[in-house]
């Protein structure tokens, strides 16, 4: 008998060229870097729980800055560029994409987006693309030719040698890399590494009862301390039966034939392993770019409060991060559309940027030697309708 419930439905014409390559979904790896994106990835956010809401704030953050479209003459209420960006792909609006497409940067220092429906004016549909499975492919002169998306032992080429190209690659600057960018999550590598060494370490503690290990000291009633081997390993079994693991916490021990408890005190670096934590979670959120009040960590003191904390943390990290990746998908789209418009993060609508902004306007408008397209462009708005 068929199973005719397993046959697919041909694909249609507007869909990712890489499909049918995700389809077959497996692990993949990065070629440039020992410490690929995968592990740190595994480590670093979904094994870390200040890695991952670091992460998570500042890509949320910046996909719901509210944007505007504007070119040297006007601001547009609508334009196809909104509306690509509103609604990238059936599967994701614009938030989903855009948390996706920072998450990818902040974590392996590269995105890709794919445009479909290339050569047709606008794409018809914008991706994201996994750092992790794509490959750049040099040329003769060392620029990218070529882009290849790899799941398993599936591969797909884009060729980017034609005049419109169909990946837009974003990347962190790398002193050492001509084609990858360099993640805050690789800097913080370290970090990570002793962040997550002192949870294991505390696991440890908790699973034996949250008190110190000790030594059992044997003396036989000739005043000998060596024990037979059928002692050694009755002992051995019934510590690890009766008196090991959080299940036989408090348990009282019964030992006999001249054995002893003799329990173990924590030493000073034992007891330095909080403070050990805490400042490695300090590193990692300093690597991302988070003020660590923001996050809880204890014993950060830079900001006078949480009000400060959260200006500085759009100021410094969430912006700059914006108006980059909306620089280059502007620029992207641009190519495609043939005329030029520049996608912006609108910091007059920022919550957490308010204040500084009436200051500002307030500071600019009092100012009666600049004229009214002067004063404009200072606050980033397009000329009047009509100035020269």
């Amino acid at each position: 008998m068929k199973l005719n419930f397993l046959k697919r439905a041909a694909p249609e014409a507007k869909a990712s060229a890489v499909g049918p390559v995700i389809a077959w979904a497996g692990a993949g790896r990065m070629a440039w870097s020992p410490r690929d994106t995968v592990s740190l990835t595994r480590s670093g956010f979904t094994g870390n729980p200040v890695g991952f809401r670091a992460v998570k704030m500042i890509a949320e953050a910046a996909a719901a800055l509210p944007l505007l479209l504007q070119d040297s003459r006007r601001r547009y209420e609508t334009h196809p560029v909104l509306g690509l960006v509103e609604r990238p792909n059936p599967a994701q609006g614009r938030a989903e994409m855009l948390e996706a497409l920072y998450g990818q940067l902040l974590l392996s220092g590269n995105a890709y987006l794919e445009a479909v429906g290339v050569g047709q004016g606008l794409p018809l549909e914008l991706h994201v693309l996994r750092s992790d499975r794509m490959q750049v492919v040099p040329g003769a002169d060392g620029w990218p030719v070529a882009y290849d998306y790899t799941v398993g032992a599936s591969k797909h080429r884009f060729d980017m040698a034609g005049a419109v190209p169909s990946i837009c690659h974003i990347r962190n600057f790398h002193p050492q890399d001509d084609h990858y960018g360099l993640s805050p999550l690789r800097a913080a590598a370290t970090a990570v590494d002793v962040h997550n060494a002192a949870s294991r370490w505390s696991k440890a503690l908790l699973d034996n009862a949250a008190r110190p290990s000790g030594a059992i000291v044997y003396r036989g009633a000739d005043g000998q301390g060596t024990m037979t081997e059928e002692q050694y390993l009755r002992l051995q079994d019934e510590m690890a039966s009766y008196h090991q693991g959080a299940v036989n916490a408090g348990r009282p021990m019964l030992l006999e034939g001249g054995l002893d408890w003799k329990p173990m005190g924590f030493s000073p670096s034992d007891m330095e392993f909080q403070k050990t934590k805490e400042a490695a979670a300090r590193e990692i959120a300093v690597a991302f770019g988070v003020p660590p009040m923001l996050l809880g960590i204890p014993g950060e003191a830079t900001y006078a409060n949480y009000q400060e904390a959260n200006r500085a943390f759009y100021r410094l990290t969430v912006l700059p991060l914006a108006t980059k990746v909306m620089g280059a998908l502007s620029e992207f789209l641009a190519r495609h559309a043939g005329g030029q418009v520049v996608l912006r993060p609108d910091l007059d609508q920022v919550p957490a940027l308010a204040v500084e902004r009436e200051a500002q306007w307030r500071r600019i408008a009092g100012a009666d030697f600049l004229t009214e397209d002067e004063k404009r462009a200072l606050l980033g708005l397009p000329r009047r309708a009509g100035s020269a």
